[in-house]
């Protein structure tokens, strides 16, 4: 009975851990905590002005532009950043502090400088080791820094998990960039590198869109309810101080690390990209449409979400039910059984629905993948069509998807991994924003995105998904033994069939295999 004993007394040490630890790692009080709220008188700052005539000639309707590269995404914030002269909001899941995120740092503390109010609310999954930077910023008079849902104890960031995991497993994955609430960039790409197309490494093929007009007010209301909600904290009651000397730091650093030959090639394919003349011309081509703002409730962080505040229950009633046609697409896509319940039951009244996620080979979360795999035989069983992006699409012609169009649009190019999160339904209205299909989105993370009532963006969306799908990702089918295939078409117009996973190992498909049969679907 010694062992028995040893493990008594074993669970009552950890316990007593575990209780010490939540007592001396707690929240700090909300208290006290300053009062903001976006500006609403910005018609006549320089953005105002240049977009007023072409709200005036489509009133009460949103400019929307897609911005479907990450070059023109990362070349577009920037010029807003330094554009502005109220406000900037921010609000990230993730934010890097590699070329593009030093980038992005410095444009605010540079706004800041000139005048401009800088509020960043950060999720606090991903900040590790960007604790001075915040501080650092935070101290400057015009920059307010909140950090959403906060590890207390900041290292090991572990064992915050261990000890609050019911808290700290929801995650704020919001993403958006507004301008003197004249501007705002919703969808679903972080900061980082890999969003932007910087650096030699793999990238994510991403979805945002720069939107003008009445919906920017719903994006900045929205941000301002963020903002105030019992998850944010003032970054000066969980970060350490830092020395006023370190925000000159910040600077110093952005000025070396854009004389490092990776930042000026990437300098150097920013500054031709066209987006830069068209905005700073106020001749960027908009799509024209009704736009309505769907996000959580922040009290859906600590589970005390009503569901008539949830993303997904708006969806609902702005969307209605598709006659004809859906196509979805989601880098993380965990449908669960009732997910394929609803597309079996849409198949079988006659309607076409297709499916874009990543191979197992392209993606970043294997266990994730897991979670859709196991429904794929059923999926296609139900007529539902499956295409699964492939890392080497190979090379072709930025053209070869016709009608002008670029191929790596929507869903991406070769040596990519798709992020993008965005569904069309009949071709008449489209989705884009930071929803994946999954449970996480769902029910655990807050979300935000765009419904475009656009039938000229949805055609444009779906036939850019027609044309590229067959030419950088694998069609799913079914062999007469009911065993999945996956059909790889080449530039050459030849087609290889693979009969397992392709671009995997033997243990690479055992761990999908196995997370395939473990019940975590709800933390997927």
């Amino acid at each position: 009975m010694m062992w028995l004993k040893v493990l008594v007394l074993v669970t009552l040490v950890l316990a007593a851990a575990v209780i010490a630890i939540r007592l001396s790692a707690r929240l700090p009080s909300l208290d006290g905590r300053s009062e903001s709220s976006a500006f609403v008188d910005t018609a006549d700052t320089a953005i105002g002005r240049a977009v007023a005539a072409s709200l005036a000639a489509h009133p009460g309707l949103a400019g929307v532009h897609l911005l479907d590269d990450g070059h023109d995404a990362l070349a577009a914030r920037i010029l807003l950043a330094r554009a502005a002269e109220r406000s900037i909001d921010a609000q990230y899941y993730i934010w890097h502090g590699d070329i593009t995120g030093t980038m992005l740092f410095e444009e605010l503390r540079a706004a800041a400088e000139r005048g401009v109010r800088v509020r960043l609310l950060q999720d606090d999954n991903t900040t590790y080791g960007l604790d001075e930077t915040l501080a650092a910023l935070d101290a400057h008079p015009n920059i307010e820094v909140r950090l959403f849902n906060p590890f207390v104890l900041r290292s090991p960031r572990w064992v915050g998990y261990v000890t609050d995991f019911p808290r700290l497993n929801r995650r704020m994955h919001n993403k958006s960039f507004t301008v003197d609430n004249q501007a705002t960039i919703v969808g679903g790409r972080n900061v980082g590198d890999e969003y932007f197309g910087a650096g030699d490494g793999s990238h994510f093929v991403d979805l945002d869109v720069l939107t003008i007009g009445p919906v920017v007010n719903e994006v900045s209301s929205d941000f301002d309810r963020y903002w105030a909600s019992a998850s944010s904290y003032p970054a000066e009651r969980i970060l350490p101080r830092v020395p006023a000397a370190r925000l000159d730091g910040i600077h110093a650093a952005a000025q070396r690390l854009m004389q490092s030959p990776a930042a000026q090639r990437y300098v150097d394919v920013l500054q031709q990209r066209p987006i830069i003349a068209r905005l700073s011309e106020s001749s960027l081509p908009m799509y024209w449409s009704p736009v309505r703002m769907v996000s959580d409730d922040p009290a859906k962080a600590l589970g005390r979400a009503p569901r008539e505040g949830l993303l997904i229950a708006r969806l609902d009633r702005l969307l209605d039910r598709p006659a004809h046609r859906l196509q979805l697409v989601s880098g993380y896509f965990v449908p669960t059984a009732k997910g394929v319940d609803a597309f079996t039951a849409m198949a079988g009244r006659g309607m076409r629905v297709e499916i874009v996620t990543n191979a197992v080979e392209a993606t970043d979360v294997p266990i994730v993948h897991a979670g859709y795999a196991k429904h794929r035989k059923a999926l296609l069983e139900a007529g539902v069509a499956l295409w699964e992006l492939r890392s080497e699409a190979g090379a072709f012609s930025p053209r070869d998807a016709g009608g002008g169009a670029r191929a790596g649009s929507v869903i991406g190019s070769s040596s990519s991994a798709l992020h993008a999160k965005t569904f069309v339904i009949d071709g008449e209205r489209a989705f884009i924003g930071s929803f994946n299909f999954d449970p996480r989105s769902a029910h655990l993370n807050t979300e935000l995105g765009f419904v475009i009532a656009s039938r000229e963006l949805a055609q444009t969306m779906s036939a850019l998904l027609d044309a590229t799908a067959p030419l950088i990702a694998y069609q799913l089918r079914l062999s007469d033994e009911g065993n999945l295939i996956w059909i790889e078409r080449r530039a050459d117009g030849s087609e290889v069939y693979h009969d397992g996973e392709p671009g995997t190992t033997f243990w690479g498909r055992t761990t999908v295999a196995f997370f395939s049969i473990l019940p975590i679907d709800w933390l997927l």
